[in-house]
């Protein structure tokens, strides 16, 4: 059985949808907050469930080839922030490390303290079977790049 091009494009979406859902869900009632990277790998489902909606009146691959984007995009901060939680390499400095502390007023140092973001992007909240949600992002999302190719390919019926 081969699956329709719009449920393709419906389970791709949807998918994208329930990521996001679930992310409320852990902000809002795991009481969870979401680091920088964390509200970065959001706005690429958006933007794919409102390609979904799109595509679905539309033939044609040009929106699924851009869902497909948008998959991509999300995949590969969710795989740029896995690293940054493993130590692979080191994330943006605003949510990974302290700016230096020298040659700073105790007002300015204390502004900065104020300002400075509550979540860090290297620590992990939550993971299951040893990957964290931006783990689990990037194999979501990947699954999600390939039924948006595939609905891509397919003809309209």
């Amino acid at each position: 059985m081969t699956l329709s091009r719009n449920i393709l494009i419906l389970l791709a979406a949807a998918g994208s949808a329930a990521v996001l859902l679930g992310a409320f869900g852990f902000q809002f009632l795991g009481d969870l907050p979401p680091c920088k990277l964390c509200i970065w790998q959001r706005w690429p489902h958006a933007a794919a469930v409102v390609i979904g909606a799109a595509a679905l009146a539309t033939r044609g691959p040009a929106l699924p080839l851009l869902g497909a984007l948008s998959a991509l995009t999300t995949a590969a901060i969710g795989f740029y922030h896995t690293g940054v939680e493993r130590a692979w390499w080191e994330g943006p400095t605003t949510c990974t490390s302290s700016a230096p502390v020298t040659g700073i007023s105790a007002d300015d140092l204390l502004n900065q303290i104020m300002s400075a973001e509550i979540q860090r992007c290297d620590e992990v909240l939550w993971d299951f079977l040893g990957l964290s949600m931006a783990s689990w992002n990037t194999i979501a999302s990947l699954l999600f790049v390939a039924l948006w190719i595939a609905a891509a390919v397919k003809k309209k019926a």
